[in-house]
């Protein structure tokens, strides 16, 4: 069952927040329930968009790009890098 919450927060932290909101194709609301989920322990996985993510996987979301290359490419660069 959902119910209504009021907040306040900060108008900066609100415009961020909807950003990235938009970003992940999520409403706030949505963002602010699985946030609330995962620190309540009432989850300890969560789904979000399209894919099962996990804490620690879900810290760790868009740390790296690829820059639009096929991983194969760039675990090739990545080892000549290495190695070479």
């Amino acid at each position: 069952m959902l119910t209504k919450l009021t907040l306040t927060i900060d108008k900066d932290i609100v415009e961020s927040a909807k950003r990235y909101a938009k970003k992940e194709n999520r409403s706030i609301s949505k963002l602010v329930s699985e946030y609330l989920e995962h620190i309540s322990g009432a989850k300890k996985t969560f789904l979000t968009g399209n894919s099962l993510n996990a804490p620690l996987t879900e810290s760790l979301s868009g740390m790296f790009t690829d820059n639009g290359k096929p991983y194969n490419e760039l675990l090739t660069e990545s080892l000549s890098d290495k190695y070479l």
